[in-house]
């Protein structure tokens, strides 16, 4: 079947058909509990394209499912049979219209890419999920997606004109308002049954989130049978849109927004519909357990997020404070007013991350999505909610509600245990009195994120079955063979089917690293990934964070973010299209432009961490087997420069890497790209200067203050040994006393064994090399590893972050690992803590540059903010990644994603700053990419403040 189907596209079709395991592997699952094993994936060029494909797959029976950015929460853009991705070609905005507050897209484009195509002339488009920055129009007119403002603008349908589509049988619908353009037989069929449709939604009329079944009263002539309406929210059961004419709305020039803070979800849900007159833009709550403890909100077990818009920010301002002082003072614990647009984006974004936060349980137990946005009268949501806490006590389950209490619709994710027989049999049966309980509220199964399998198998609860065999009815006009998206809300499939778990191994997984917020279960750590996806995102703006810096530089290939990594770990473990395992040559590859950055341990809401994974997998793939020249070359690094140092040939080493065919061969046998230019070695490392200092043994003079170790990494030790000097000047100027760590002495005077973090053998998946040198290093590092032992000192951030987080779960059983671990500090939080009342020198100079990816990730910098602060180094460093990387933008092959990485924020920021500005980069991989590629010199901290004490000195 695959083969004909495969054939057959390609003869037919001139986007890319592809029936490779990677592609089949990448969409097997989309945000939801379901996973379907598709047999291919088509991404069309244009609307021939996908007329083509549904002709073709209708004449051979082969379902057809449509996907835009893979979110949804139901399973309704997974299939069996061909998968059609509208993301890759189908994403242009054809037109923005200010007169008519129109716009045309292909349903590929990302919402916030039609967003900043409006946003010039004042508009924008109403409803906004809170996956925004992937999820596409298409799939928003598919599941018929609200979002947070949908109390002031309304849901999709509200927002949608027209629909260009495609239907089953190869042909075209255009729909709007009346009959034209629907497929012979609906006019028919819904006029004798007028009587039904009327009564059957009777009950929901005044529901605003009434998102399950067919809007088929959209149809009546009493609401100017509305087909572009209708179809809204058919989930690619009935045709797949080629375009779509959305309507636009006038954007508010300002916004506030108004923080209300109750004693529980219960008492804001209460609250929320009482603020729906005063005309709020949103009216989201949250529960203290999706809110991280230095959120900044006011005290509250729950919050309502209220925005209010205007013609200026005085004026949006004055409407948030009347929503506080409206708001009953008997109920409302604290509240908060934000007139700062940085602030308000730092607020929604802890409200944006709660699809994801939520599937962790405050004790890191799994949490899921499945009643994920059941929506009641907005009156009857306090109501509901003490009911819903009822019913998951009951059944031993929990999950913390959230979401757009304006509305009444609540999101959740529940610990339901999905993985065994009976704890599949607990998630029916919660399912069905649920359903019960959110019918008899007047409420709508499906809040927001469509049906799918789901709830479709439960919507007989809902509209009765005569009015479900409507739908059925409906379906068969324009789908009467069943090919699109056939299981999904009519002759749905039991919504216990398809788990995705159901393939996973029940054992945990032998593996190397500990894993230990999943509790030791690299299968567990897979799961994570729930696929909300925000890795997708496909812009970054400044100092929005890392995460997935491959996934932009390739142009928004999916197999090269971290979800689509994810998945194909996830079909390695279960076996059935990755069959491979650990030698997966499709995992490997997928893998292979993963940087390691660590960006998506931080910014994924669920903390998925493919740095690790990807160290995990190339360990085991690589076990007993040659590895690429480039692990030997770069990964046995700090072997190398060791070597260089006590052979004493740095300047021998220096020469020959560059004499051009010396260089070039030797570049080629190491798996270095031919585009590099080989790193300069320190004729004389830091550590062996210090130890050559008249009298000192293995410390300097205390200056009567705290005393730390300052740790010699491999990067600043051997190849920027100054950065090294600057820091021990600055922190002996703070008061501190400085040590190296202790030694252990070779046979060649002068020469020591030193610590190590083992990144490079870490990144490169050489676990049992980075474990050994680990051991050797705690060995060495015990004599201070007491009690009251110093604090560590480590200046390049990638191994602070080794320390801080690959030595513990590397070596777990080892107490000494997490002891180094909890005592490493970066340059700035030694000063920060230790030498609190020390005055930095006034450098007074704007700032250019980007915080390190693993600073970003695992170190945190507002130590480093408050040092610049005092410091008088002024501006914001970019985000985003260098590109560099380590090992990797030194490999071949990945030249010039490691470019285009770096071109993304970095290079553009640093050639935008003014004459004076400082080049900040901590890390000596990102100071490497501004020479190479900018011929800029960046500089870590410690030196820029040195600096400023050497023109102290000489003011003096």
């Amino acid at each position: 079947m695959a083969d004909d189907i495969g054939r057959a596209l390609r003869d037919v079709v001139r986007g890319d058909v592809e029936f490779t395991t990677t592609a089949r592997a990448l969409t097997t699952m989309d945000a939801s509990n379901y996973r379907r094993v598709p047999l291919g994936v088509v991404a069309p060029k244009d609307a021939d394209d996908v007329r083509a494909v549904l002709a073709a797959c209708a004449e051979r029976g082969v379902p057809v499912v449509g996907r835009g950015g893979g979110t949804s929460i139901a399973g309704q853009a997974t299939g069996t049979g061909v998968v059609v991705d509208f993301t890759r070609h189908m994403n242009r905005i054809l037109d923005v219209d200010p007169a008519t507050r129109t716009a045309r897209v292909q349903p590929g484009v990302v919402l916030d890419r039609l967003q900043e195509r409006a946003a010039p002339h004042g508009l924008r488009f109403g409803p906004d999920p809170s996956t925004h920055g992937r999820c596409t129009l298409g799939g928003m007119i598919g599941n018929n997606s609200c979002g947070s403002h949908s109390v002031a603008w309304g849901t999709t349908a509200d927002n949608v004109a027209a629909l260009a589509v495609a239907g089953a049988d190869g042909g075209t619908y255009r729909l709007g308002r009346g009959w034209d353009g629907a497929p012979a037989g609906l006019r028919a069929l819904v006029e004798g049954e007028l009587g039904l449709v009327r009564t059957g939604f009777a009950p929901y009329a005044g529901l605003p989130r009434r998102i399950s079944g067919y809007a088929v009263d959209a149809l009546l002539p009493e609401h100017g049978t509305d087909l572009a309406r209708f179809f809204c929210g058919t989930e690619g059961t009935l045709g797949l849109v080629t375009e779509a004419t959305v309507k636009l709305v006038e954007a508010p020039p300002a916004k506030a927004l108004a923080v209300l803070a109750y004693t529980d979800e219960s008492a804001a849900a209460e609250a929320a519909a009482g603020l729906l007159p005063y005309g709020p833009l949103t009216v989201e709550g949250m529960a203290a357990d999706l809110v991280p403890p230095d959120s900044g909100l006011p005290r509250g077990g729950a919050w309502l997020f209220v925005e209010t818009g205007g013609a200026t920010p005085a004026e949006a301002k004055t409407a948030a404070d009347r929503i506080v002082r409206s708001a009953d003072g008997s109920a409302v614990l604290d509240a908060l007013v934000v007139d700062d647009p940085a602030g308000q984006r730092a607020l929604w974004r802890i409200r944006e991350d709660a699809s994801g936060t939520a599937t962790r349980m405050p004790d890191g137990s799994e949490a899921w999505p499945g009643w994920e946005d059941c929506a009641v009268p907005p009156a009857r949501l306090g109501t509901y909610l003490r009911d819903f806490r009822g019913l998951l006590g009951e059944h031993g389950l929990r999950g913390t509600p959230y979401g757009h209490f304006g509305d009444g619709c609540i999101h959740v994710r529940i610990d339901f245990d999905l993985l065994t027989e009976k704890g599949i049999g607990r998630f029916r049966r919660f399912s069905e009195e649920l359903a019960a309980l959110v019918v008899a509220h007047g409420g709508s199964l499906s809040g927001e994120h469509g049906d799918g399998q789901a709830r479709a198998e439960l919507l007989p609860k809902m509209y009765g079955s005569e009015l479900v065999g409507l739908f059925e009815r409906v379906k068969g006009v324009w789908d009467p063979a069943d090919v699109l998206n056939p299981g999904m809300l009519v002759r749905p499939a039991r919504l216990d089917e398809n788990l995705r778990f159901a393939v996973l191994p029940r054992e945990p997984v032998d593996v190397v690293f500990g894993y230990p917020h999943d509790g030791g279960d690299f299968s567990a750590a897979v799961r994570r990934c729930v696929g909300v996806a925000k890795c997708r995102t496909e812009t970054m703006t400044s100092g929005s964070g890392v995460m997935c810096p491959s996934f932009r530089a390739t142009g928004g290939d999916e197999t090269h973010s971290t979800r689509g990594r994810a998945r194909l770990l996830h079909e390695m473990l279960a076996g059935e299209v990755v069959t491979d395992g650990w030698r997966s040559e499709e995992v490997r590859d997928a893998l292979d432009l993963c940087l390691s950055c660590k960006g998506c341990r931080s910014d994924c809401p669920v903390g998925v961490d493919m740095a690790t994974y990807k160290a995990e997998f190339l360990h085991h793939h690589y076990e007993g087997r040659r590895r690429p020249a480039a692990h030997y070359a770069m990964g046995w690094l700090p072997r190398w420069l060791r070597l260089v140092e006590r052979t004493r040939s740095a300047r021998l080493v220096n020469s020959l890497g560059r004499v051009g065919v010396l260089a070039s061969v030797g570049k080629r046998l190491a798996g270095v790209a031919a585009e590099r230019e080989l790193p300069v070695v320190a004729p004389e490392t830091f550590s062996a200067g210090w130890h050559r200092r008249p009298g000192v043994q293995g410390r300097a003079g205390r200056r009567g203050g705290p005393e730390v170790v300052l740790w010699p990494d491999t990067f600043t030790d051997h190849l920027a040994p100054e950065v090294a000097g600057a820091a021990r000047r600055v922190l002996e100027a703070a008061g501190l006393g400085v040590v190296l760590p202790p030694t252990r002495t070779f046979p060649r005077p002068g020469v020591r064994g030193r610590v190590c973090c083992g990144l490079t053998y870490v990144s490169t998946g050489q676990l049992d090399r980075a474990r050994a040198v680990q051991r050797r290093t705690l060995d060495l590092m015990e004599p201070v590893l007491v009690d009251d032992g110093p604090p560590v000192v480590v200046l390049e951030p990638s191994c602070a972050a080794a320390l801080r987080s690959d030595l513990p779960e590397l070596l777990p059983d080892d107490p000494r690992a997490r002891r180094l671990a909890d005592r490493v500090v970066t340059f700035a939080e030694a000063l920060e803590r230790l030498a609190p009342d020390w005055e930095p020198p006034r450098i007074g100079r704007p700032v250019v540059g980007q915080t390190h990816c693993h600073q970003h990730a695992v170190l945190g910098d507002t130590a480093d903010r408050r040092l610049r602060e005092r410091a008088g180094l002024e501006g914001e460093l970019s985000g985003g990644c260098c590109g560099l990387a380590g090992n990797f933008g030194f490999e071949k092959g990945h030249y010039e994603v490691s470019v285009a990485c770096a071109e993304e924020q970095l290079l553009p920021s640093v050639r935008a700053a003014g004459e004076g500005s400082v080049v900040l980069a901590d890390g000596f991989s990102c100071r490497t990419q501004l020479g190479q590629l900018a011929g800029v010199r960046g500089r870590h901290l410690a030196e820029v403040l040195a600096e400023g004490l050497d023109a102290a000195d000489d003011r003096r």
